[in-house]
Parts: structure tokens; C-alpha cells; sequence
């Protein structure tokens, strides 16, 4: 029998209505670049979505290339990007930002978030020091919504970091690679207007959140910097085709699939965690997103792997380990039964 799959949220292909328009829209003759109609649409509705009239919009490809071009067309060449020790952008970019001659200076997070008050403090320190010209500029914050374990940031938070960084005159960036999780997630209190009007530049996810591949960015001030292209098409990051991951997010803001994908997936996570606590696992800590992080003896998490793919997040002690589970909108009912009868 295959593995029971909840290792990742893109495990799958796309959802069936995403293939469906680039079916449909295959045979169509479409400018190249991104200079197509279907892209053109596509940013027509994400600027709806965010009740950003004037915003930015541009199709990358993926997570890791969207975080290095966004944070180097931002930065100046003596910047650095500030983030928590845990951020995607410090452990697992094989060096992407650094790569662009970057530094990620890193900041002890709690629960994958980044404080107000530990930013406030670093960049008081930094700037109070006579001796900062010989270091690296912090010029740009980057946080993640959700984090890496799942945990989302509140508006109050959110208000609060964003407003250090304009008292500092910094950037803030959201990688928003599971956006969507986020945004429809139980108690979430953030709606997207809300998000694009606390920060400089985000990303709305679709590689994880339904599409084949493909992030929006959004710099939803009008506000990126006047040479974009050519600092993505210099990363390597225009596709020629640009068509497909327009019509990705075509599909994605039509009829508010995206937030029914997003939906979908936090239920089946919602169901799953109640699974697990109702055979007596304990929570690594509490996530509403579709991440779902569980502690088991090495024994018991050994076991498991042999019917289900998960991740071994990190070891908890020397003899148990925190299990990542993650659900997408391909996760199934009968997916959940046939976990809970395993564990």
C-alpha cells in the first residue's frame, strides 16, 4: 500500500479548476513576459483582493527565487534583511540571500514570530552605536505569515512591528508562501487589505495553496522599485512563458478559490490535530493552520514513517521527536480515517 501523504502541501499537482483554465487557455496565442491578458487579469483581481488600487503585482516562480529577488531589488548593497533565527530566508535557502551579497541578520524568534519589542530593542542598539558604520545596515524586516511552525502573527502584532519599522525608516516584507492558510484560519483576525496596508512588499503563495507552481508578488503601494524586471530577469526569473502562472492566479482569485482551497486544507488540519489529541498526543505547540506539529517517542515516530510520510521537524529530547504533518486541498476524509486507524 502507498504511504499516506502528509509530509508537505505540495505533494499534488494543482487543483483540478487551476488545470482546467490552463487547459483552456492553452490554445490561445498570449504576448510573452508576463505581458499577457491572462497575467493582466490576474493583478486586476489580487489588486481587488487587497483593496490595493495602485499596487505593483509581478509572477515569480518560487518561494525561495521570489524571497531573493524581492529582498535584492529592496536592499542597497550595504543591507542586510533582519529575521528570526527560524525563517525560511536564514535556514533553508541554501544561502539564496547571502548568495546576492546580502547579510540575514537573525533575531531569536518565539514560536517562529518575530517580537516588536526584541526589533525595537535591536534596532535602538544599532543605531545608538557610534561604530554601526563599519557593520551591516539593517534595511529591510521579513517575516513569514504563517511562520515556519505554523503560528500566525495578530493584527496587533503585525501593527506593532510594522510600526517600528517606519519610526527606523525600514522596509517590512511578509513571505506569504502559505498565505492563504493564514488568512482562513480559525481566530485569524488579519484580512488581506488589512495585511497589505501594514507592509511594503508580500507574496501570495500558490505553489502551496492549489497551483502547480507560482507566487504573486505584491507591493501594494505602488511601491517597487522602478527596475523590478530587470533585476528578476538578472536572477534568472522571467519566464518567457509568463502566461501560466498568470493564468494560475486567474484561476486562483475567480470565484474565491484560493480562500476555499486554504479552507479545505486548515478543516482537514482542524481534524486531524483533534485525531491525534484524542489518542492522547501531545502538541508542540498550538497551530490553527494547515501544520500540524506532534511529539512521538522515536519508537512510535519510527513506526509511523514505515505507512506515512510526515516530517521529522526536530528532535524534542533524546527520545522523542516533533513530527510535522501537513494537510493541502487534496487531502481527503478518507486520507484522516486511514491515519487515525494507523496511529
Amino acid at each position: 500500500m502507498d504511504k499516506l501523504q502528509f509530509g508537505n502541501d505540495y505533494t499534488y499537482g494543482a487543483h483540478p479548476l487551476v488545470l482546467q483554465h490552463l487547459v483552456d487557455t492553452s490554445r490561445e496565442p498570449m504576448a510573452p513576459y508576463g505581458a499577457d491578458k491572462c497575467s493582466d487579469h490576474a493583478k486586476a483581481l489580487i489588486r481587488e483582493a487587497c483593496g490595493a488600487p495602485d499596487a505593483d503585482v509581478f509572477f515569480l516562480t518560487g518561494g525561495t527565487q521570489a524571497n531573493a529577488v524581492v529582498i535584492d531589488s529592496i536592499l542597497c548593497q550595504h543591507e542586510g534583511v533582519i529575521s528570526v533565527e527560524s525563517s525560511h530566508i536564514n535556514v533553508h535557502e541554501a544561502g539564496a540571500i547571502e548568495f546576492t551579497e546580502h547579510k540575514v541578520i537573525a533575531l531569536h524568534g518565539i514560536q517562529g514570530k518575530l517580537c516588536a519589542s526584541d526589533l525595537q530593542h535591536y534596532l535602538a542598539e544599532f543605531f545608538s552605536d557610534c561604530r554601526n558604520g563599519h557593520c551591516v545596515y539593517p534595511g529591510l524586516v521579513y517575516i513569514t505569515q504563517p511562520t515556519e511552525f505554523g503560528t500566525l502573527y495578530s493584527a496587533q502584532e503585525l501593527t506593532d512591528i510594522y510600526g517600528v519599522c517606519q519610526e527606523y525608516k525600514i522596509k517590512l516584507y511578509i513571505d506569504g508562501a502559505r498565505l492563504g492558510y493564514g488568512l482562513t484560519a480559525p481566530g485569524n483576525d488579519i484580512s488581506l487589505p488589512f495585511l497589505a496596508n501594514h507592509c511594503d512588499a508580500f507574496y501570495i503563495g500558490g505553489t502551496k495553496c492549489g497551483a502547480i507552481c507560482g507566487e504573486a508578488v505584491v507591493f501594494p503601494k505602488g511601491n517597487a522599485n522602478r527596475y523590478f524586471f530587470s533585476i528578476q530577469k538578472q536572477h534568472g526569473a522571467v519566464v518567457a512563458k509568463g502566461h501560466l502562472n498568470g493564468s494560475q492566479f486567474e484561476a486562483l482569485f475567480t470565484d474565491n478559490l484560493y480562500f476555499d482551497i486554504c479552507l479545505h486544507g486548515n478543516d482537514m488540519a482542524m481534524r486531524m490535530k483533534e485525531m491525534f489529541r484524542r489518542k492522547g498526543y501531545q502538541f508542540h505547540l498550538d497551530s490553527t493552520t494547515n501544520q500540524q506539529f506532534v511529539v512521538m517517542s522515536n519508537e512510535e515516530a519510527h513506526r509511523l514513517s514505515q505507512h506515512v510520510e510526515f516530517t521529522l521537524f526536530e528532535p524534542l529530547d533524546e527520545s522523542h521527536t516533533i513530527c510535522r504533518f501537513v494537510t493541502s486541498w487534496a487531502t481527503t476524509q478518507e486520507q484522516l480515517d486511514a491515519l487515525d486507524k494507523i496511529i
